[in-house]
């Protein structure tokens, strides 16, 4: 091989290896660019998801939204936003004030025992009973059951005075009512099973629309207000011309005491 052609093949190469060279340095220039691009992308999607949850994070739930929401009254109701809920005989001289949390052991125990000597004595024009639903459980034991339930309550009310006793009846019976600490009333299917136990609330569209859309849930929060402002401490409770009743443990203690203030 000639010096000439010996050269001119060197050449050629070093041609071939520096045009090799750029496509390679093209190459990681722009595996580098993808890898930036990919980074850039992770970070903001990273920032994205933290700023996504920082916002729902901060976003109020749904019961603090409920406050601002448009109070709807159930029927059967009367006073200040739809808070005083009178149930008996107009011809009835007294009102005995009921207050209960629909969470409270306390008040199913008083229900099971006594809700049916209420109701005789309701039925016969005794007195008439005007219920304050209290939410408190909900903050003690945590959980949303008291205030679902009330506003299940205002939506069974709605159909009638017999539908809310019964379904009231319903929701503290052994077979329905949980522990304190078991949040089951915060569940709206639960709540309508419940319901279905009850004839004028069986199968009832309109009832079960309610519960679900939370039609009743200001309203439920206006009720707790006013148990919070009564000034009464811990459920089941009982008045009478203002004066508290001790809760009685049997039908013949409830009558005593129900005579006894009827009387003063």
């Amino acid at each position: 091989m000639s010096k000439r052609n010996s050269q001119a093949a060197k050449s050629a190469a070093r041609e071939r290896l520096r045009a090799e060279r750029e496509r390679q340095a093209k190459k990681d220039k722009a595996r580098r660019q993808m890898i930036v691009a990919a980074s850039v992308v992770g970070i903001l999607a990273v920032a994205g998801g933290v700023g996504y949850a920082v916002v729902q994070a901060n976003k109020p739930g749904h019961w603090e939204s409920a406050k601002d929401a448009k109070l709807v009254k159930p029927a059967n109701t009367s006073g200040k936003n739809g808070t005083t809920v009178v149930l008996g005989k107009d011809s009835a001289k007294k009102t005995l004030q009921l207050f209960e949390d629909s969470r409270c052991p306390a008040c199913a125990q008083f229900e099971q025992t006594l809700g049916e000597t209420m109701k005789k004595d309701i039925d016969a024009g005794k007195y008439k009973v005007q219920y304050i639903g209290a939410t408190f459980i909900d903050g003690g034991a945590g959980g949303e059951g008291s205030k679902n339930a009330l506003s299940a309550l205002g939506a069974a009310l709605n159909v009638g005075e017999d539908a809310f006793l019964e379904y009231k009846t319903a929701l503290y019976s052994t077979k329905n009512h949980p522990e304190e600490s078991d949040d089951k009333f915060a569940d709206d299917k639960y709540l309508i099973k419940v319901a279905n136990q009850v004839p004028d609330l069986k199968n009832n569209k309109s009832f079960q629309k309610a519960v679900e859309k939370g039609t009743y849930d200001r309203w439920a929060l206006e009720m707790s207000a006013k148990y919070d402002d009564s000034g009464v401490e811990g459920t089941p409770a009982l008045k009478m011309d203002g004066k508290k009743i001790e809760t009685p443990q049997s039908p013949e203690q409830y009558n005593a005491a129900l005579d006894k203030a009827l009387k003063g």
